[in-house]
């Protein structure tokens, strides 16, 4: 019986022939990516004093930058001194930030057939470059930090053949989340996505879809290397690596389709994610507080261009606003070049650095008690992006684009129309 993607990679970094269902394996750790908050709960988690490889971890700060409160000024303070008291080699502070799983992918950290950890849950975003990545808790990643090592249960694999080609105002959002409405929770599953659609996904379709996977509960998410991803790579890996493709008869739970053809845009309701997903127009006219576009689901360069067409020459309803957030400097930087900014502006939104900001609720976006927010960010938990009172509904940055202007929830396919039809 042939192996997985996954399983290929669990088994190179266990120094094993082979795994399989139901396997506990010790894995080496190729990268090690940490991130700011766990120095702002340093009570919680000693800071070692010696560390496995300063060149193998990445020390990124990412969730609450700036510092908006004097604790987490303290925890970034704490963050700069292990970076250099270590000898951390890959540390990006104020300035040269960007969401971890951005950056890890811009440059090159995230490479095919590697294993990579990270302290925050949606790391499985590396996925999407034939990677092995997956979020551990803060005491797991202090030990790898300290060990370079930690364990993994094989469990057993899910793959989704994908098919067609997207319809106008249908994205990458849009896939999972019907992939989620659909087949719910993957709960001690993994996921990989091939198939012929994946030619036409670039890699930040593909970042959004395996950031999500982590709504699914799936323990890690792989997507097939192919010509895309060796373009993305050529220039940015950080050293030679080499890809893997599941066997012939490598053993699945279950193989699904999703045909694109048949797809329109959905809405992830309130509160939880499987099986909570209705096609727009069910919920349209729903309105909205706020608007939020950012995150390392949907924060990239090709989401703000998705945002700008439809709010270009147009304002943000006078009852809501729209805060929009770029998921790191360079697609900031991208951004400025191309007039996205003036176009935000002009058009009455919130345009902020590069950060997870409202996303986890730390600051710049929060919402207030019996609020709405309509959000492409990765989670709608209660209280994530503020009051326990309020609403979270997400969706793809050109239906929060789309129904921020309408200050009610709308069909971005209805804005594209009428922009063609020159209204």
């Amino acid at each position: 019986m042939g192996m997985t993607m996954l399983e290929k990679i669990l088994a190179r970094c266990s120094d094993r022939q082979r795994v399989e269902t139901g396997d506990v394996v010790s894995c080496r750790v190729d990268w090690a990516v940490e991130f700011d908050l766990p120095f702002a709960r340093s009570h919680n988690r000693p800071v070692p004093n010696k560390v496995w490889d300063p060149s193998r971890i990445v020390l990124i700060l990412d969730h609450v930058v700036p510092a908006p409160t004097v604790v987490m000024a303290d925890g970034l303070k704490a963050a700069r001194a292990f970076a250099k008291e270590r000898g951390i080699k890959h540390f990006y502070p104020e300035g040269r930030q960007g969401i971890c799983h951005q950056l890890v992918a811009e440059l090159g950290f995230a490479l095919p057939g590697m294993l990579l950890a990270c302290g925050d849950s949606h790391t499985s975003a590396s996925g999407a470059f034939n990677c092995a990545a997956r979020g551990l808790g803060m005491m797991e990643m202090l030990y790898i930090l300290c060990k370079g090592e930690t364990w993994f249960e094989v469990c057993p694999t899910v793959r989704y053949v994908l098919e067609g080609q997207l319809a106008e105002g249908v994205y990458p959002r849009d896939v999972i989340h019907h992939i989620a409405g659909v087949y719910g929770e993957h709960l001690n599953q993994n996921v990989e996505y091939v198939g012929p659609g994946l030619k036409r996904l670039d890699m930040a379709a593909r970042q959004t879809i395996a950031t999500m996977s982590t709504e699914l509960s799936a323990e890690f998410a792989t997507f097939a290397f192919d010509e895309q991803t060796e373009a993305y790579l050529r220039d940015r890996a950080q050293e030679s690596y080499s890809p893997v493709e599941s066997d012939k008869d490598a053993r699945f739970t279950e193989v699904r389709t999703i045909n694109f053809d048949k797809l329109e845009p959905q809405v992830v309701m309130p509160h939880f994610v499987p099986h909570n997903v209705r096609p727009v127009g069910e919920v349209a006219g729903m309105k909205i507080d706020q608007g939020f576009i950012g995150s390392c689901a949907n924060g990239r360069i090709e989401d703000l261009r998705v945002a700008a067409q439809i709010l270009k020459g147009r304002s943000v309803h006078p009852d809501s606003r729209l805060i929009i957030t770029p998921a790191s400097t360079q697609v900031a930087i991208d951004a400025a070049k191309e007039g996205l900014i003036e176009i935000f502006l002009r058009a009455g939104a919130v345009f902020t650095n590069p950060t997870c900001g409202a996303c986890n609720g730390g600051h710049m976006g929060l919402i207030g008690a019996g609020e709405r927010c309509l959000t492409s960010s990765t989670r709608n938990f209660k209280g994530r992006m503020g009051s326990k009172d309020a609403e979270i509904l997400m969706a793809s940055p050109a239906t929060v684009a789309a129904s921020a202007v309408a200050g009610v929830i709308c069909d971005p396919r209805t804005t594209n129309q009428e922009r063609n039809a020159g209204r």
